[in-house]
């Protein structure tokens, strides 16, 4: 019987599995690096143990010490990290521990999605063809250069010309050997609109295979999931099609003897035709939206099959629409950067559950995160995933997107406002939701800031207000009298303010005996104003905007939208100033390549850095024409964010 359980694992599936452990009665186990010392996984545990290096989720032998030195009898993989990787799986049962994840067999079958691939076809499972990427030809654009050993959309690159395919695989395998220590890639054909779906399945070890409903996961960014729902659109409309998914997902599970929780991936195209992909040997980030639908707990499911336990004949009925919104620490208007840093707030309001199942209509909330946490640069960037569950799939997405919408997020910049565009549009809500819907709708307009129109200023007006209150109410003197108060009229006074999209706001306001005035804003007037909350009218109406503040960070909330503003000094620092022509860190992270030296000549958009953060390769390109003036990195280096990298100059001798 399993009695205490390690995860070798972090974040929010560390806490997701705990929260069944602690269920079920059994105790539990964290493991973490030096970033993670504070992280929320690390409190929540029974005992803890630090793991050497930041590498130390990928160490085997140091996990299962931790088990050991713990007492734990049980090890959970989470997903990522060793979760798929059958060395580790077999080291944990030679140590006499219970692995809950399937046997090592299946974990080494599936393991490379080359060896996987043509299992698969010998099953009798439809396959897209495996392409040799040294022998790619025109005729078979586009293709997907994929890891073999690889998840998660690393590794991954679309390749629409054949002269390119060599430096992409050539990315795609540095991408692999970074995130999962095998740099073996290979190509498919690419469906550049197809609908990325799978099914759950859940076997036991007497027979029995449940194909547990399936899930539609196509709104993707960079090949990684970020929209997921249960069930899905595609086969809702498509008669037939749910059978013979069902049907291939039990055949690939039988194929390789699977034991556990696991997930069959297709591509299907529109009209219900679907290949395999490859089979996720893990439970998988997405596994809420199947949970809300069938009201099953998939972690409790794994320990009890661990545990030697019969399934019953046949799954629960799925019911109602479950849609699941990973929430990264992410800009996505600026190609997906990862941002890194503090997360002051995280508060998602009227959140009916966490880390648990719920089948009534609302929102659940897994987060690796909590108030004070660290964004690190080492890891994967999710901070939660936000849950819906509805009886009808409009209403799923109408509570997700609100919720979203109305979470305090304060700190880093992130997704919140692409997923909450997302929800909305027309076309995600008549289920038009393959693999290019940002490149079919716009990327720049999804990743547009939500809310009134009229929010960015009122925010402003607000962050303004709540800060004249906060210096009146820390007055020793006159505490009562409004700052700038004068008995005669008197001039505007003045507070500047960045936004989010970089454009600076300016407040000008006095008090007078009749109240605030604003300056070219007579319909704005002020119901009243604490430090903490500003309620302002307009047109007749009031809003609420709730203001914290953290050093010169304003984070605004109010149903207007929300907003993050950065107090302008009243004098700048000439110093400060970047000169024209810079590349800039965009986030903290390693140089990986350098693609000129001082004194080359440069295009416009030229590849000229690498960088790679949270296992991910990031390009920085020439900002325009000229010449490499300016080289202050090297391959190895680590860089902050905001640093200067390079600089180029222009043809005519000045900066570009």
């Amino acid at each position: 019987m399993i009695t205490r359980v390690l995860v070798a694992n972090r974040g929010e599936i560390a806490r997701r599995v705990f929260a069944t452990c602690r269920r079920l009665g059994l105790g539990t186990v964290a493991v973490y690096t030096e970033p993670d010392a504070g992280a929320p996984h690390v409190a929540e545990a029974d005992a803890r143990v630090r793991l050497d290096g930041r590498n130390g989720y990928l160490d085997a032998a140091q996990l299962i010490a931790a088990a050991r030195a713990a007492g734990a009898d049980a090890v959970h993989p989470g997903y990522g990290f060793l979760s798929e990787n059958a060395d580790f799986a077999a080291a944990v049962q030679d140590a006499g521990l219970t692995w809950i994840g399937p046997p090592v067999s299946a974990v080494q079958s599936m393991g490379s999605k080359i060896e996987a691939k043509k299992l698969m076809a010998a099953a009798g499972v439809p396959v897209l063809d495996e392409l040799d990427p040294a022998a790619v030809t025109a005729d078979q654009l586009p293709v997907l250069v994929k890891a073999s050993a690889g998840g998660g959309g690393r590794g991954m690159r679309v390749v629409r010309d054949v002269g390119a395919l060599a430096a992409e695989v050539a990315a795609a395998q540095r991408e692999a050997q970074s995130a999962f220590g095998d740099p073996t890639v290979f190509c498919e054909r690419y469906l550049s609109a197809g609908h990325h779906i799978e099914v759950q399945v859940m076997a036991d070890a007497h027979g029995t295979v449940w194909a547990v409903g399936e899930r539609e996961c196509s709104i993707q960014r960079r090949h990684q999931k970020i929209v997921e729902e249960a069930p899905s659109p595609l086969v809702e409309r498509t008669p037939g099609m749910r059978e013979r998914l069902f049907d291939a997902a039990r055949l690939a599970a039988k194929a390789i003897g699977y034991l556990g929780a696991g997930t069959v991936e297709f591509m299907a195209d529109d009209q219900g035709g679907f290949y395999f992909l490859e089979m996720n040997t893990r439970l998988q980030v997405e596994h809420p939206v199947t949970e809300a639908t069938t009201g099953l707990d998939l972690v409790e499911l794994q320990l009890l099959v661990a545990d030697g336990h019969r399934l019953d004949a046949d799954p629960p009925a799925t019911r109602g629409h479950s849609i699941e919104a990973r929430l990264y620490a992410e800009d996505p208007a600026r190609d997906w950067q990862p941002q890194a840093g503090a997360i002051h707030h995280f508060e998602v309001p009227g959140t009916a559950a966490s880390f648990s199942p719920h089948t009534r209509t609302g929102v659940r909330v897994d987060s690796g995160v909590a108030d004070g946490s660290v964004v690190s640069i080492f890891y994967d960037p999710m901070l939660a995933k936000v849950i819906s569950y509805a009886p009808t799939r409009r209403q799923a997405a109408g509570i997700l997107a609100d919720a979203l919408a109305r979470t305090r997020l304060h700190g880093v910049r992130t997704n919140r406002d692409l997923l909450v565009n997302v929800l909305h549009h027309p076309a995600f809500l008549d289920g038009a939701t393959d693999t290019a819907f940002f490149d079919t709708h716009g990327l720049a307009a999804l990743a547009a800031p939500v809310g009134d129109a009229r929010g960015a200023d009122l925010s402003a007006f607000a962050a303004a207000l709540a800060d004249a209150a906060a210096n009146r109410s820390a007055a020793t003197v006159f505490a009562a009298v409004p700052s700038g108060w004068r008995n005669l009229p008197s001039g505007y006074q003045t507070k500047r303010y960045r936004d989010a999209a970089g454009d600076e706001r300016e407040v000008r306001y006095r008090f007078t005996r009749t109240g605030v005035r604003f300056a070219d804003h007579d319909g704005v007037t002020v119901a009243s104003a604490t430090p903490q909350r500003v309620v302002l009218a307009t047109g007749g109406v009031e809003f609420a905007f709730d203001v914290a503040r953290y050093g010169d960070d304003v984070f605004v909330d109010s149903p207007l939208g929300p907003a993050h503003l950065v107090v302008l000094p009243r004098f700048g620092d000439p110093e400060s100033a970047v000169a024209h022509g810079s590349l800039i860190a965009p986030m903290p992270g390693a140089v990986v390549r350098v693609g000129a030296a001082v004194g080359d000549t440069v295009t416009a958009g030229q590849p000229l850095l690498w960088l790679e953060a949270m296992k991910m390769e990031h390009t920085l390109t020439a900002p325009g024409d000229g010449v490499l003036a300016e080289l202050n990195v090297s391959p190895g280096q680590q860089v902050d964010v905001g640093a200067v990298l390079a600089r180029v100059e222009s043809p005519e001798g000045g900066r570009s």
